[in-house]
């Protein structure tokens, strides 16, 4: 029989979002959120927390970074016992841990490395550290039994999420799909408005959401919102 999977939130810092890119144009105070799976006897991690990448980007952000060895050893575990890393996307407040993982598969569509291969998408230092071990995906995989990397681009072109299947209900680690559980929660209900007929206008759903639903998620958890989305009924 297989392993009940679990799936344990990292608190790995935070970091200040100027107004100029919130939707009411106030600052805001985000987590940088991490996750641990473990599944099936095996140890997967989503996300690695913020990276630094240089003076000017801390002074727009204005970064407060928990190491991931820190928090990792706050969990019982080490780097050493990780398998696998699916990064959500390459951006630097993801993949600030990718290092730790030197010749651990690390999991990313190939949209998203293709925008890092272009330049001015993530500092290079952080993606091609020594023994990086980068694997490309082309859209959606079952990686495990259980597991699934799904595309859900928006956020940038190669954003992905994990749908890890439990006995109790599937969750689903969404990354930066959405700035919070409320926004998802939006999206999903713009989705159901235009299936059930509703009159416009109406805001135009996305296609993935309504893949990452057909996956019948319990909770849905994100990267920089603590908040849990669950279904309603």
């Amino acid at each position: 029989m297989a392993e009940l999977s679990a799936v344990r939130r990292l608190d790995l810092g935070w970091f200040v979002r100027p107004g100029a890119e919130t939707a009411d144009g106030a600052p805001r105070v985000e987590p940088a959120l991490a996750y641990l799976v473990r599944h099936d006897g095996e140890l997967l991690m989503f996300d690695t927390g913020i990276g630094t990448a240089d003076a000017e980007t801390d002074a727009h952000y204005r970064p407060y970074r928990r190491p991931l060895r820190e928090a990792m050893a706050a969990a019982g575990v080490t780097p050493a016992e990780v398998s696998v890393v699916v990064n959500c996307h390459l951006h630097f407040d993801h993949i600030g841990g990718n290092a730790l993982f030197a010749g651990t598969p690390i999991l990313v569509q190939s949209a998203e490395m293709a925008l890092v291969r272009g330049g001015e998408h993530t500092p290079e230092h952080l993606v091609d550290f020594p023994g990086a071990t980068y694997e490309e995906l082309s859209g959606e995989a079952e990686i495990r039994p259980g597991l699934w990397v799904v595309p859900t681009p928006g956020h940038t072109a190669g954003h992905q999420s994990l749908v890890v299947r439990r006995p109790d209900g599937t969750v689903i680690l969404a990354g930066q799909t959405h700035a919070s559980a409320s926004d998802f929660a939006a999206s999903r209900l713009a989705a159901v408005a235009v299936g059930e007929g509703a009159r416009p206008p109406l805001p135009e759903p996305d296609g993935w959401p309504r893949r990452l639903l057909e996956f019948d998620p319990r909770r849905v958890l994100f990267a920089h919102d603590a908040s849990v989305w669950e279904p309603t009924g």
